[in-house]
């Protein structure tokens, strides 16, 4: 094995243990807001400080990567896939804390239940965020396409949360500082799952060589390269 292939194997399980240190961190911060715990949400916000320092690094390692004059394609864009992966998963984190600072600053007066619909739909985010991290561990390009598929369904839920929330708000049966909260967390959660398409379109960007986020007519499945 030569040294590049050694330290980019080295940055790919670096990457993997940060996806799930990140899948921890979002789990965490939604299970606080089901369970009004500001206690959980504190440990939530504390452990960011562990994500951007391993963000950093790896973004570091990542870097010399590129001057060693690899000429393997498909090396080339594992290392271009790593560095835009750490910044997703950093940015999913951002959002994890967003759901926390929600609940550290209103846990007090968070006595309402929480629409089952909003439950269905953070339990999806978290599902795509595992499924994400699946994807890039083991490359596995089917597993990606199906993460891809879901964001629909994701954006449905958040629209369907928010209209229902309007609704309520008019015939008073809402308070409006819930509907805000709602608001912020379920478009936190739209923010994760458009970072977990984004992972997934680089594992098949890694494998197929193909780039399939600014294809105009949507997302479609890629063949691969002419050799």
């Amino acid at each position: 094995m030569t040294s590049f292939e050694h330290r980019l194997r080295q940055l790919k399980s670096d990457l993997v243990t940060q996806g799930d240190r990140v899948y921890q961190q979002l789990l965490r911060a939604v299970e606080s807001y089901f369970d009004r715990d500001a206690a959980k949400a504190a440990e939530v916000v504390a452990g960011d400080e562990v994500i951007d320092r391993v963000d950093v690094e790896i973004e570091r390692a990542s870097i010399p990567l590129l001057a060693i004059g690899e000429a393997d394609e498909h090396a080339i864009r594992f290392v271009l896939t790593i560095v835009k992966v750490n910044n997703e998963l950093e940015r999913c984190a951002d959002c994890a804390v967003d759901i926390a600072g929600v609940v550290r600053e209103y846990h007090r007066e968070m006595t309402e239940l929480v629409p089952p619909r909003f439950r269905v739909m953070a339990n999806s985010v978290i599902g795509m965020l595992r499924d994400s991290n699946r994807a890039l561990a083991d490359l596995n390009v089917d597993l990606a396409q199906q993460v891809l598929a879901f964001d629909d369904t994701v954006s449905q839920f958040k629209r369907e949360i928010e209209l229902d929330a309007e609704e309520q708000v008019a015939n008073g049966g809402m308070p409006v500082r819930l509907a805000f909260r709602l608001r912020t967390v379920t478009a936190r959660l739209e923010r994760v799952a458009d970072h977990c398409t984004n992972i997934c379109e680089q594992v098949i960007y890694l494998e197929s060589g193909k780039i399939v986020r600014h294809l105009p007519g949507g997302w479609t499945k890629p063949e691969l390269p002419s050799l």
